[in-house]
């Protein structure tokens, strides 16, 4: 009988043979660099050979007055968690580190376990531009000039996870350009927004903590079948989630995107804004303590589900009001209607608002509310004031609420 196995183990010994041969085309050239053996951080990256390896920074302070150029691809920087900390003293607009800035395409860059900060007047913490494949992972990035993260073309599966993006003047991240972005595990901290991402598709943007930011929380421009979960949005000076911008133009718009079971809490301008939004479905969030609209449907949206959904006050927990800080305002707030149309709204609890629980004006059509659950709505308002006010909307159909005073 004839031995079906022969063949193959006979090549794998002569492969794993011809891999022991110095110079060989099998023997592995990828280097292990040690930083400390550099007199700086240029040489020790400039060292990697064609075909990458590992750059390992050990711990330390490390000042830089000029971008940090990482140019090789199938590398990875490796710190030694927050005691590797890079400085950037640059006063330019300069980025910390840039990545694959005039190279082509660049796939399988790596950036891990070390911190970034710069000053007001620096520039990125990281820029990347066209890296293919990417992953940064473990990373603090606080206090830049500019965005924490500026991605670039970096169009083929970006993955961001379990890093720190506290204090920069810009956004925490801030992508332009790319397809199936995985953002999870994130802290952010009182950037100027956490995430914005305009031409890029296919976002995963989940289990993140999202904290006190001096604008936005999550801005997402012309963008189509993302999905933005099981989020912390608190204390957002403006809005949680913008999908379009108000005033974009008409053919930069959102489709197919669903925003579901994220706690959206504290905002003092609103909770999520939709412009230009088509095809979207927002569910089992909650709701609490915002401001002004939880849910605002603006001109050009439609087809839009909004259903078991939570929109609440703290019904008195959140103690005593100061009235130079709004914060301490027990509000919540419903759904607002702007020149929109298609929109259901079913099996949502609208409890304790100081607004109506859905409002639309005469320009918004095709509307469903039923099949909610409100309660003591329009807290402080004159009495009589409508828990659904429709105006003047067309094509309305109002059944199955429980409208408990």
């Amino acid at each position: 009988m004839k031995n079906i196995l022969f063949p193959f183990f006979r090549n794998a010994l002569l492969i794993l043979f011809l891999n022991s041969l110095p110079g060989s085309a099998f023997a592995q050239t990828a280097a292990v660099i040690d930083a400390s053996k550099y007199s700086n951080l240029q040489q020790a990256v400039d060292a990697l050979p064609a075909n990458g390896g590992i750059v390992s920074i050990p711990p330390g302070n490390y000042e830089i007055s000029k971008p940090l150029l990482l140019k090789t691809e199938n590398t990875r920087l490796q710190g030694s968690g927050g005691s590797t900390h890079l400085i950037n003293k640059n006063t330019s607009g300069e980025p910390a580190i840039i990545v694959g800035l005039g190279k082509g395409q660049l796939f399988r860059l790596e950036l891990s376990g070390f911190r970034i900060s710069g000053n007001p007047k620096s520039g990125d913490g990281i820029y990347m531009e066209k890296v293919q494949e990417l992953m940064i992972t473990d990373m603090t990035i606080d206090h830049n000039g500019g965005h924490g993260i500026n991605m670039k073309d970096c169009t083929e599966n970006p993955r961001i996870a379990n890093c720190n993006l506290n204090y920069n003047l810009k956004a925490g991240i801030n992508i332009d350009g790319g397809h199936d972005i995985v953002v999870s595990g994130n802290q952010f901290e009182e950037n100027q927004d956490a995430l914005q991402i305009k031409d890029g598709f296919n976002l995963t943007m989940t289990g993140n903590n999202i904290d006190d930011h001096l604008r936005h929380g999550i801005v997402v421009e012309n963008s189509y079948g993302s999905i933005i979960s099981s989020n912390m949005i608190e204390e957002c000076q403006g809005t949680a989630i913008i999908l379009t911008a108000p005033a974009t133009p008409a053919n930069r718009f959102c489709y197919g995107i669903t925003i579901s079971a994220n706690v959206i809490a504290h905002h003092l301008g609103g909770g999520i804004e939709l412009n230009n939004a088509w095809g979207c479905s927002v569910s089992s969030n909650t709701f609490t303590l915002v401001h002004n609209f939880s849910i605002l449907a603006g001109p050009g949206t439609g087809g839009i589900t909004i259903s078991g959904n939570n929109f609440s006050n703290s019904r008195g927990k959140l103690g005593a009001r100061n009235e130079k800080n709004p914060f301490t305002f027990d509000v919540g707030s419903g759904v607002i209607l702007k020149s929109a149309t298609d929109i259901t709204i079913s099996g949502n609890f609208f409890g304790r608002l100081t607004t109506e629980a859905v409002k639309a004006d005469e320009s918004s059509k095709g509307i469903l509310v039923s099949g909610n659950m409100m309660t003591e709505l329009n807290q402080g308002a004159q009495v009589g004031k409508k828990a659904i006010n429709l105006g003047g909307a067309k094509d309305v159909l109002v059944k199955d609420n429980l409208i408990r005073k």
